[in-house]
This record gives C-alpha cells, structure tokens and sequence, in this order.
C-alpha cells in the first residue's frame, strides 16, 4: 500500500479528484484539515479563547502541526498543491518539510507559478499542473502502467 499525504490549497477540490481518480489502486490518502475555521480556531476551541489574535492563531498552528507532522512523516508520497489563490506559506512550508525528511515529493500547481516555486520544484520528484497527472504518477508508480 502506497500512503499519500495530500497537502495544500483548501479552495477547490483537487483532493477528491485524485482520490476518485485512484480508486481501485493500493493507496491510502490522509490530508490536513481542511474546514477553514476548523483549522483557524482548533487551539481556542480546545485550549481555551484568546484576546490576542497572534496567540489565537499560534495555538492553532501548533495543533494543525501536530496532524500535519504525523501525516508527512507517516508518508511514502507528499503531494503539494499550490492554488491560483492565496499566498500558501503552509504548504510551501510542508513542501519544505516533506524534503527535509527525505520524502518522495509532487508538487501541484499552474503555470503561473512556475517561477516563483522554482526552489520548491527542484525539490520535487515530479511537478504536474492537473491532479489527473497525479492519478497517472500513483498508478505508474504502483503498476508500471502508462495512461
């Protein structure tokens, strides 16, 4: 079984493409939270409130990195999606982490985008543009088969 940790953009539904995209192949998704004010609020809801918005969001994201953590760690396959949308220092920095920890990495974004992420690319095993290319990596990776 191949497990693939699906990180990135919450705006829009790549995720669910690549995962109906996948059916039927050997592979196990796990991914981020990704109801916005879920992820925004879990450390008040928790932890309790805060006055403070910059304490407000540090607890939150010491939460978030705990899952995250887990997620990329436990991970043959980080996929990486940067959207059209956003500056997306989260996933830059999970592309980063991904790396770190010796992970095989696909990154996921438009054209646009090309040269801003270059460092993040070059990071990468692989960088596609449609979450379908990224069916088509799963499913060589793990049958050898071409589209």
């Amino acid at each position: 079984m191949l497990k693939v940790y699906l990180s990135g953009e919450i705006h829009t539904d790549w995720r669910e493409q690549i995962i109906d995209g996948a059916k039927g192949l050997d592979v196990e998704f796990s991914a981020p939270v990704t109801d916005h004010e879920a992820s925004d609020d879990c450390g008040v809801t928790i932890l309790g409130a805060e006055p403070d918005k910059f304490w407000h969001d540090h607890k939150g994201a010491k939460l978030n990195a705990i899952r995250t953590r887990k997620g990329i760690a436990d991970a043959d396959v980080v996929v990486v999606r940067f959207g059209d949308k956003y500056k997306q220092w989260n996933a830059a920095f999970d592309a980063g982490y991904a790396a770190a920890l010796g992970k095989s990495l696909i990154v996921l974004h438009g054209p646009d985008h090309q040269h801003a992420l270059k460092e993040v690319n070059a990071a990468a095993l692989a960088v596609a543009e449609e979450p379908a290319q990224v069916v088509q990596i799963l499913r060589y990776v793990l049958t050898g088969e071409l589209p």
